[in-house]
């Protein structure tokens, strides 16, 4: 049959910045993802970085940038960690690539640092610090010129730089509750440093008890020209999302923004925005799982954004996802990286003053595989046990493979589990769900409530219910799938990546009557182990979106794997990275030492240069090919 090395000859293409006639971007050329360049319009693509050095996948990295590209210094800021263990740290090699150096010596060191803002005219860039050894978040700014640090806020909820004036003298900050409950604080430039006030919100040490506290979900955050106001994406006033201002000389007063243009229909939410230059910004939307990115302008009198082009969403750019996109206000164009279920990701620069000519400057495909025998997937969207509405989509083998039906089924739950399963080449699921319908297999993805990409009220119905609606949400799945002749739930297995692996493991226990096998990738078997076992900074916001260790005890061990994991009864498969500072190896090892403990049949594979997901391209060879060969075993496709 097919290999997988076919599916994975399709490089990544991740993160473009289009600088003068020079495109920088990540990929794994080289089998391990690293920074690399080429001139517009293609070339050999030039490695940037020392070999033995990966990146990690932007995809982890937050909302944040991998890299940034600084010309008038002659170089290029590149976050690095140590094969996955998520410690980034702020350094600088020469445009020209070279061994990188830190950008700040040891002044950001004991932080995981995530770049939030840059400004290469003024080589000035924003960092949002997760300390190491506290539970405490720190805002700081940088010079790459001359090498200093500047602490801006600190918080335990995040303290996040989420937008920077154009004179630099005015900063908001955020702090996160949770997905949905943000409080923003405004730094002012001043003779000691800089001051913090409340811009919007109700902090949490001010909140009486059971007080009710309007969830707004702001997450984009710009300065409007002049510094009047702060345009923020929100969820306060359109469960979907939408757009609202508020005016620096009245804070704590969010008016909404109206939106026009869009072209868009279908179930989705707005994800959040960019400013290109002056008021024209960058809008984008998840539409049932699709990306859609507008370019529109700001009437700040009016409060109102006018949608004027597509970027992404229409013709070659439709039915995929949109990794990331970048403005060059120099050459007026946009670099993307896209990629569909069936497509690799390539990359595209968006011109033209219609923004209709696009440019694609790369050319991947999968290797000895036709087209017509990958899978695109249908929608499975289904009712749930209570009359919600879950969104999914099932993958099956293609005509052209001649499989008899019924096909057995894999299950396969996403993490987050705020997190949705897109249709996107570049992500760890694609190739592996691709990897088994051409090996007989059907594949259903579901996005229960929890998930992200259906609004507000659909993502958060997770909080505090880790195993419980959303478990349901899946048993009542398995229902309706009995239903479908194509399928044989009598052969079914299911699969999940970190909250993925959990539910994989409380599906296996708890309901061990559906499964004839299990693979679960680093997930949390014990929610009070784990959550002593998280970064130590996460612990607040994970007792306030799980469980509280002390207070919850009861319900968290009622919600962990790991009380009901003797019921297991098919066989199991457990992956885990070494390095993974999220779920550590420790917990994954529990689970295959107390199943083995009661005679269960498991087997357990540890990536030693790998973290909360497997990236280099020999390991991913070994798991997907573990993953396919012990479903074969087990389900007999």
């Amino acid at each position: 049959m097919f290999r997988i090395e076919s599916l994975l000859s399709a490089r990544l293409f991740l993160s473009p910045q289009l600088v003068g006639d020079r495109l920088y971007f990540i990929s794994d050329m080289s089998g391990r993802l690293s920074l690399y360049a080429m001139n517009y319009g293609g070339s050999v693509p030039e490695p940037l970085l020392p070999p033995h050095i990966s990146l990690q996948d932007p995809h982890h990295l937050q909302g944040s940038y991998s890299f940034y590209v600084f010309p008038r210094l002659g170089k290029i800021l590149v976050m690095i960690d140590n094969d996955g263990d998520e410690k980034y740290q702020p350094m600088l090699i020469p445009l020209e690539g070279g061994f990188p150096e830190p950008a700040f010596g040891d002044k950001v060191a004991e932080h995981q640092v995530y770049l939030s803002y840059c400004y290469p005219e003024h080589s000035l860039v924003y960092m949002s610090g997760m300390a190491l050894s506290e539970g405490t978040f720190r805002s700081f700014r940088g010079n790459l010129e001359t090498g200093e640090v500047e602490k801006l806020a600190q918080s335990r909820w995040g303290g996040l730089v989420a937008a920077v004036s154009a004179s630099h003298d005015k900063v908001v900050i955020g702090d996160v509750y949770d997905r949905a409950d943000v409080v923003l604080y405004l730094w002012r430039e001043g003779g000691g440093g800089g001051e913090c006030e409340l811009l919007y919100g109700i902090p949490l040490e001010e909140r009486t008890p059971g007080q009710k506290v309007p969830r707004n979900g702001i997450d984009s955050c710009h300065f409007t020209e002049g510094d009047r106001g702060v345009l923020v994406s929100t969820m306060l006033f359109d469960d979907a999302g939408g757009l609202g201002y508020i005016e620096l000389a009245a804070p704590q007063t969010l008016k909404p923004v109206s939106i026009t243009g869009i072209k868009h229909k279908g179930r989705g939410e707005l994800v959040g925005f960019t400013c290109a230059k002056d008021n024209l910004f960058a809008v984008e939307y998840n539409i049932d799982g699709a990306s859609w990115l507008y370019e529109g302008s700001f009437d700040e009198a009016a409060l109102t954004m006018t949608l004027e082009r597509v970027i992404c969403g229409e013709g070659r750019l439709q039915g995929g996802v949109m990794q990331s996109a970048r403005y060059d206000s120099e050459s007026d164009r946009y670099a993307l990286s896209f990629s569909t279920a069936c497509t690799p990701t390539q990359l595209y620069t968006i011109e033209g003053d219609d923004r209709g000519t696009i440019v694609c400057h790369t050319n991947e495909r999968v290797l000895g595989i036709p087209t017509g025998y990958l899978s695109s997937g249908e929608d499975a969207s289904f009712t749930s046990h209570d009359g919600l509405r879950i969104s999914a989509r099932l993958y099956l083998p293609a005509a052209e493979l001649a499989f008899e039906r019924p096909r057995p089924l894999v299950y396969y739950v996403h993490g987050g589990p705020q997190g949705q399963e897109r249709p996107d080449f570049g992500w760890f699921s694609m190739p592996i769900i691709q990897h088994l319908t051409l090996n007989g297999f059907a594949v259903f993805v579901p996005n229960v409530r929890g998930s992200t990409g259906y609004g507000r009220d659909y993502a958060s119905r997770v909080e505090r219910d880790w195993g419980g609606q959303d478990r349901l949400d899946h048993v009542h799945a398995m229902e309706v799938l009995a239903t479908d002749s194509r399928i044989d739930t009598k052969r079914a297995a299911v699969i999940g990546r970190s909250y993925g692996g959990y539910m994989t493991l409380t599906l296996a226990s708890r309901h061990p009557e559906l499964w004839s096998a299990a693979v679960d990738m680093f997930g949390q078997y014990d929610l009070v182990t784990a959550t002593e076992r998280i970064p130590v900074a996460w612990k607040a916001l994970w007792h306030n979106s799980v469980g509280d260790p002390e207070r919850d005890r009861d319900f968290l061990i009622e919600r962990s794997p790991a009380t009901y994991l003797q019921n297991i009864a098919c066989p199991m498969l457990v992956l885990q990275g070494r390095n993974d500072p999220r779920v550590i190896e420790q917990e994954s090892r529990e689970v295959v030492e107390q199943l083995r403990k009661a005679s269960k049949e498991v087997e357990y594979k540890v990536f030693e240069n790998e973290g909360h997901d497997v990236l280099k391209y020999e390991n991913k060879v070994t798991c997907y090919n573990l993953i396919t060969e012990f479903f074969k075993k087990h389900l007999r496709p």
